[in-house]
């Protein structure tokens, strides 16, 4: 196994963590800058807009670099991004260095897959990819909860000091470990753009919209839900989320065999769980037990659904691979974007926080109609999908 693997699934670890660790410390965040619940998801939804802006624009500015350039200079974006998120003063610096954090991980996670699998023979380049994407997973199971008990502890910038510290182990593995024989370059951009055609592809990215926005509804908003309805402690929350991680894990290792099985008849049963679960928790979120045990089970379905995304958008976009990943990287955290809204948009409505999951199921039954219109939309046209 090469070495420069597990520096790709170190960088995909710390990426993952900055991310999603901000999801733990919203009450910290808002109560240190004084700003409100609602606004303090922004921070999540400013992420995930940056992200989805900027891997395309990203993918487009890097591609005359040898990958292996490009990846370190997405680190150090990454690196200036977390030193800035940790020594902001105030609400909107803090924003700002979130967008420039965020603008290197599509770019990052496309060019980084393609990297990986030209690390090894043939027959395990599906494995390599895996083992990179490992790091984003150990993130929700472990950097998160960590993170976050460090944030509690420390103060909520600390998580960011400790990913700047990442990113600097990371940047120096990539110089280290990366090949650095590679030639430029010379991809036909005009040449892939044209192959983003067929109403399959596009409505294939919108269900990735609308599963990132059933997630992160209810995600973004997870600690002050916990704290003020279920009324836990902080340190439950922190072991909540380890939970939850497990649970991630879970379903995304599950999700990849449903997928291999019948993909459309997993996606679509994938949206009924996450729809399901996510109504449930507005009920057992009065109970600690029961809240427990429904996230649990939502975060196995919710992960559930990530390799048969990407599997779909990948078979729809099959002329322009690697554009097509990266776009759907931008896809899923245009969803986290809108599920942030959607749930801060509950909440400033008047409405309690024991009713931000439904809202959570309500983008899960869209998803649910965008699968079955996906589907639907590739039988006329004799796809090999339409029958999986």
């Amino acid at each position: 196994m090469p070495l420069a693997l597990l520096v790709l699934a170190l960088s995909s670890f710390a990426i993952g963590t900055t991310e999603f660790v901000i999801m733990g410390l919203l009450p910290e965040v808002a109560s240190d800058l004084s700003v409100t619940i609602p606004q303090a998801g922004w921070l999540v939804t400013g992420y995930a807009l940056a992200v989805a802006i900027g891997a395309p624009i990203m993918a487009v500015s890097t591609a005359h670099l040898r990958r292996r350039s490009a990846l370190i200079m997405l680190m150090g974006f990454f690196i200036l991004g977390n030193l800035l998120c940790a020594i902001a003063p105030g609400y909107w610096v803090l924003m700002i260095a979130r967008v420039v954090t965020a603008l290197c991980h599509g770019a990052f996670f496309g060019i980084g897959s393609v990297v990986a699998a030209s690390l090894v023979a043939d027959d395990r380049k599906a494995r390599a990819v895996a083992l990179m994407f490992t790091g984003l997973t150990l993130a929700n199971v472990l950097g998160v909860p960590l993170g976050t008990a460090f944030g509690q502890a420390f103060g909520w910038r600390a998580p960011f000091w400790i990913v700047s510290l990442l990113g600097v182990a990371s940047i120096i593995g990539l110089i280290a470990v990366l090949p650095k024989g590679e030639e430029v370059r010379q991809g036909n951009l005009g040449r892939e753009i044209s192959a983003l055609r067929g109403t399959g592809l596009w409505l294939s990215l919108l269900t990735t919209v609308f599963f990132s926005a059933a997630m992160f509804a209810l995600f973004t908003y997870i600690a002050p839900m916990l704290r003020d309805v279920t009324g836990v402690s902080p340190n439950t929350v922190t072991w909540t989320l380890l939970s939850i991680g497990v649970g991630l894990t879970i379903g995304n290792l599950i999700g990849g065999k449903l997928a291999d099985w019948r993909l459309g008849t997993t996606l679509a049963g994938v949206f009924i769980a996450i729809a399901v679960t996510s109504a449930i928790f507005s009920i057992t979120i009065h109970s600690f037990i029961g809240a427990e045990i429904t996230l649990f089970l939502w975060a196995a379905a919710a992960f559930a659904a990530v390799p048969a995304l990407q599997i779909s958008v990948v078979s729809f976009g099959k002329d322009a691979p690697n554009l097509v990943s990266t776009i759907n990287i931008g896809a899923f955290n245009t969803g986290n974007a809108l599920g942030a809204w959607v749930g801060g948009m509950v909440i400033d409505q008047g409405f309690s926080l024991s009713q931000v999951p439904l809202a959570g199921s309500a983008m899960a039954v869209l998803g649910l109609i965008t699968v079955l219109l996906t589907f639907a939309a590739a039988r006329p046209k004799g796809e090999a999908l339409a029958s999986s």
